[in-house]
């Protein structure tokens, strides 16, 4: 327990290393919770065209934008059975709540589908982005070759 606790607050401090030190940065970031509030301003033209071109690819895997008037993402991941989607679910949850960005999501059996979006700035934002690649990324443990 302590050596995870000693990795998990040296992770932090790393990390908070790679933001500048300006004020506003420090009084937006929250060591405590490993949170940053900055992450939930809505994405600029320039960042949605280069973050969504990764993401919503075309594939049979990639992302979709949601239908409609709603600014926001959505897949669904299948897996061999319920236990490695609740497993995936799981994982994603430590993520989910390490970030303060909560996905909406629904499974049944072996299928999770997920729609990203934050409420706080009303569409797509930086967690969005962040959350949805290491979603992919947790995904990819499961069937590496795909």
């Amino acid at each position: 327990f302590f050596f995870s606790c000693t990795m998990l607050l040296s992770s932090a401090f790393s990390f908070v290393s790679i933001f500048p030190r300006s004020a506003a940065l420090r009084r937006c970031y929250d060591i405590s919770s490993l949170r940053c509030c900055f992450a939930s301003v809505s994405l600029t033209e320039s960042e949605r065209k280069n973050s969504l071109a990764k993401l919503v690819s075309g594939g049979p895997m990639s992302w979709k934008k949601t239908e409609g008037s709603r600014d926001a993402i959505s897949k669904t991941f299948e897996f061999k059975n319920f236990s490695e989607a609740f497993a995936f679910m799981t994982r994603v949850a430590l993520m989910a709540e390490k970030m303060d960005h909560h996905p909406e999501w629904f499974n049944v059996y072996n299928k999770v589908d997920v729609t990203l979006t934050t409420h706080d700035c009303q569409g797509l934002s930086k967690k969005d982005i962040t959350l949805a690649m290491k979603m992919d990324a947790f995904y990819h443990d499961f069937f590496p070759n795909r």
